[in-house]
């Protein structure tokens, strides 16, 4: 069992390697036959190659700043309550609040990324970009040729079926289920992502992440899985 102290400065490197448009060290990161769930919802990138093109739509024309908020640790999985700052190629800027989860793997006494699920909500993003004036609009139109020219118009497809999602009524049956359960404690920043709602939760000074998952096709609550 690795220390929680090894498995963040693991983490770290994603970060880091983004921060200096490193392809090699950022998708190395990840398992030969990593995922990529970003956001969660959308279609999942499997294995190095289609990581890389995932790098080379989302990250390599774009400067992304992480502000980290809390960080946890739970067996080999890593939450990060956090938002990015992206400033796009063409001049648009989001600020995109999130809650990321590593789950990572030992290869041979080496760290890897087994899966990276991104949860955040695309249309807001989205809607992001559109207020954004001319910047905004240039930068929401530039992204579909970059997507097409890297991942194909399946790839399109599959990026934009994160923008279905529980939605609201996710958020207030994860709202009420989460109170009930959780006596006392108080949550914020709820997120719906595909069929999963997280949301950030604190006990006085204490503070965690909370993913409530639903069944297909329905709002009854599956799972409720908990960080701090």
């Amino acid at each position: 069992m690795y220390a929680s102290d090894k498995l963040l400065a693991f983490v770290e490197g994603s970060p880091a390697a983004v921060a200096v448009h490193d392809r090699t060290a950022w998708v190395d990161l990840y398992a030969r036959d990593g995922v990529v769930n970003d956001p969660v919802g959308s279609r999942p990138h499997r294995g190095h190659d289609a990581i890389a093109r995932f790098y080379d739509t989302f990250i390599a024309p774009n400067t992304i700043e992480f502000h980290v908020e809390h960080d946890m640790v739970s067996g080999m999985s890593v939450v990060r309550d956090l938002s990015l700052t992206i400033t796009m190629s063409a001049g648009g800027v989001v600020t995109v609040p999130m809650h990321l989860r590593y789950d990572l793997v030992d290869d041979g006494g080496s760290l890897e990324i087994a899966r990276l699920a991104a949860h955040w909500e695309l249309a807001s993003m989205i809607g992001q970009l559109l207020r954004g004036g001319f910047a905004g609009v240039r930068s929401s139109i530039a992204l579909t040729p970059q997507m097409i020219g890297n991942q194909g118009v399946s790839g399109l497809v599959g990026f934009m079926s994160g923008l279905r999602s529980v939605g609201a009524k996710g958020k207030s049956v994860a709202a009420d289920r989460l109170r009930s359960d959780h006596d006392g404690a108080t949550f914020e920043k709820f997120i719906a992502a595909g069929r999963t709602v997280s949301a950030t939760v604190r006990w006085g000074t204490e503070r965690g992440v909370v993913f409530v998952n639903f069944a297909p096709g329905s709002l009854t609550v599956e799972s409720v899985t908990l960080f701090r």
